[in-house]
């Protein structure tokens, strides 16, 4: 046994999470590295067969057994030729489950111009390899009716799951019986004893008894004989020609593709396998999930990417659906991509809201600790032959059987492939009546103060409950004192609700503390105290200053004043629960907080060797400065002193010359070409005509002003319309 990894943790947590949601869900596993998602996929699939066996152990529900068996094959034959199955409230309330996985890499199916189209093809191919084509040619026969879909979903009180089909009253099976028994009889009573005889030539008894017999025998094997002979022509047509390959060509045939009804044809296969699942679930009496695992999107096209998307929510998010689908991709480029599509012309068309429609559960894999990097670093550094053998083994991952196996089996080709996994079996101490007690805790608090902050869309309430319980299983797998349950609760809404804010806020406390660690102050005195709120009014300043520049990010944030109200009122969270929880924020992209520290990082240059002159000031040094700042500035730039007598009596701070208007300070200070260019470069940045293009998005409308005059005037400044300041 060993000490967990953050990786294990992060997957132990999602498959805990997945056992218990309902479907359909799809989750977002958001990290820049691919092998980082791959691992925790791959993890998290030991973990959820562990956690359906316990459950199946501890519940002792008496379920069917998944493995082959000469008698299953026969019960399931029966059930799906000769009865019906019936929804009640006891089978849709099974406890035990069973997941199936499907991979599906988009990266394979890029080629075609019906990318989404490839989902449906690996769930039927999925389907066939779990199930049986047999099995699923029988269903669509003998149990698939399409005009299931509109009818009304009934769900009965009783015990009973099956109901025999009737024909004339008469239920099938025994119809089916006395078609084969009847005429046997028949047979052999007419064989054994003989009808009264009459005076008759001889010869001719023996004539009309098979005469007699024939017509019997036509007359009770004619009508089932037709039935039959329809039912075996259609099980051949069923098990020659399977949706997969109806489907490839249909995407082949542009002419069929190009139909407004063929994705309507898909869907309906969809729902079809979603019916077959359903009847599967009453028989093994179990619960059933497909777990989709869309991987290597964020390598295809922008059009390729939106239209898997749009058809995750459209072929996948019916309410009856079993399926659970996993979108691993890196989040930066999924939004650069999906923002530069064809069709964004609107707000909800872009990458974030189309993802908050989507996604009911966004996890994003926090970036590799120190102890990680060391691990990878020297297991890279020790394993010399590991780049030679990569194509050996993720061959024999991909050869790996589908069939349940034990942890160190599944991870023992994964070991040599990735140095970060450990070669011995993890166990995490979490206790699941804990884990459901806090949760529930959490939920169903009296405290009423959360509820003004919640929004009002479904798929957003959704994110924030499954987050809650991701939450609190990550830091009890961490060994963290949980805190208050409506701090938890409060502290994923808040990520929820202000993406950009917190992000921000959290960007902003470490650099705080690393600037302390440069400076060599003692990092346990750094204040850790001062509320978030604190830490965000003294920098918000710079966030306006930047706000064209990160336009798409920060629309993603509610409105500000109930933002100041949930920091200053209701939460007051300080820098120290912001570092106790930042270890567990599954529900905040850290991708928005990277780019917050880039263009941040921007205006940080080096303060050295001839650019110390020359180099712009970091906006937050340069907000900060007073007047005495600024004239001490000046000074050491060797600038005339008449120059530090004007910014003396006229009061210039850094406030005043960063928001002030640049024609109007030129004509002030009045300096000479050469003296105003190297001022306004080290004071108001780069000019327009140098600095680097913005990330504003074509044919996409700009922020309302309204809401950009909302922005700037909760950062308490007015609105300026100096091109100079921008993006400075």
């Amino acid at each position: 046994m060993y000490n967990p990894t953050k990786e294990d943790i992060y997957a132990f947590a999602l498959s805990k999470t997945l056992t218990k949601i309902p479907s359909p869900a799809t989750v977002g596993l958001y990290s820049s590295c691919h092998n980082r998602n791959n691992m925790i996929l791959e993890k998290m699939e030991v973990y959820m067969d562990e956690e359906a066996e316990r459950i199946e152990n501890e519940h002792k529900g008496n379920p069917r057994s998944v493995k082959p068996s000469c008698t299953g094959f026969f019960a399931l034959i029966g059930r799906l030729i000769f009865y019906r199955p019936i929804q009640t409230e006891e089978n849709q309330q099974h406890r035990d489950i069973r997941f199936m996985y499907v991979d599906f890499s988009a990266w394979h199916f890029a080629g075609s111009d019906l990318l989404w189209a490839g989902i449906a093809i690996r769930l039927f191919q999925a389907m066939q390899w779990n199930f049986g084509k047999l099995q699923l040619a029988l269903y669509r026969v003998a149990q698939y009716d399409e005009e299931d879909e509109i009818k009304r979903k009934v769900v009965e009180n009783g015990d009973n799951d099956w109901r025999s089909k009737k024909i004339c009253c008469c239920p099938l099976w025994l119809l089916a019986l006395l078609v084969l028994v009847v005429p046997l009889t028949v047979l052999i009573f007419l064989l054994t004893f003989d009808f009264p005889k009459a005076v008759e030539k001889p010869g001719e008894e023996m004539k009309k008894k098979v005469g007699v017999l024939e017509g019997l025998v036509i007359a009770s094997l004619g009508v089932p004989a037709a039935s039959a002979a329809r039912f075996g022509f259609q099980m051949v047509k069923n098990l020659l020609y399977s949706q997969d390959l109806n489907i490839k060509k249909g995407m082949d045939n542009q002419r069929v593709s190009s139909k407004l009804g063929f994705m309507n044809e898909v869907r309906k296969e969809l729902w079809f396998v979603s019916r077959f699942i359903q009847f599967m679930e009453i028989f093994e009496r179990r619960r059933i999930r497909v777990v989709l695992k869309i991987t290597n999107l964020d390598r295809c096209a922008p059009k390729k990417i939106v239209a898997v998307l749009e058809a995750i929510s459209i072929l996948l998010s019916d309410e009856e659906s079993p399926f659970i689908s996993i979108l691993a991709a890196d989040p930066h480029v999924i939004m650069q991509k999906v923002n530069f599509a064809d069709g964004c012309f609107s707000r909800e068309d872009r990458a974030y809201a189309l993802l908050n429609r989507i996604v009911t559960l966004a996890f994003t894999v926090p970036p590799l600790s120190d102890e990680s990097k060391y691990s990878l670093f020297q297991s890279l550094t020790s394993n010399s032959s590991y780049p030679q053998n990569m194509s050996i083994r993720n061959n024999q991952i991909r050869s790996r059987t589908p069939q349940k196996t034990d942890v160190t089996e599944v991870l023992v080709p994964l070991e040599e492939l990735n140095p970060l996994m450990n070669k011995t079996k993890v166990t995490l101490d979490v206790n699941d009546e804990d884990v459901e007690m806090m949760v529930r805790s959490i939920l169903t608090s009296d405290d009423k103060n959360l509820d003004k902050y919640m929004s009002d869309d479904a798929t957003s309430l959704r994110r924030v409950i499954n987050s809650i319980r991701m939450t609190v299983i990550i830091m009890m797998a961490l060994k963290k004192q949980l805190p208050r349950p409506e701090y938890i609760a409060a502290w994923v809404v808040l990520a929820n609700q202000w993406p950009c804010r917190l992000s921000w806020i959290i960007q902003c406390a470490e650099d705080s503390q690393q600037r302390a660690e440069i400076d060599g102050k003692n990092v346990a005195k750094v204040d850790d105290s001062k509320t978030l709120w604190e830490v965000f009014s003294e920098s918000r300043a710079e966030l306006y200053v930047m706000s064209e520049q990160i336009e798409d990010i920060l629309e993603q944030d509610g409105d500000p004043e109930i933002f100041e109200q949930f920091l200053t009122v209701d939460f007051q969270f300080t820098v120290k629960d912001l570092k106790i929880f930042e270890v567990a924020i599954v529900n905040l992209d850290h991708t928005i907080k990277k780019e917050l520290a880039q263009i941040r990082g921007t205006s940080r240059l080096k303060d050295s060797g001839w650019m110390r002159d020359l180099a712009p000031l970091p906006i937050t040094t340069l907000i900060n400065m007073d007047t005495e700042d600024v004239c001490k500035e000046l000074e050491r730039m060797e600038f005339h002193s008449k120059y530090v007598d004007i910014v003396k009596i006229n009061g210039l701070s850094g406030m005043a010359l960063l928001f002030g208007n640049s024609e109007d300070l030129k004509d002030l200070l009045g300096m000479t070409f050469g003296e105003w260019a190297t001022f306004r470069l080290h004071f108001l940045g780069l000019p327009p005509h140098l600095r680097p293009q913005t990330k504003n998005l074509p044919l996409a409308p700009s922020k309302p002003q309204s809401q950009l005059f909302k922005f700037k005037a909760h950062a308490g400044f007015h609105y300026s319309s100096n091109p100079s300041l921008a993006n400075s």
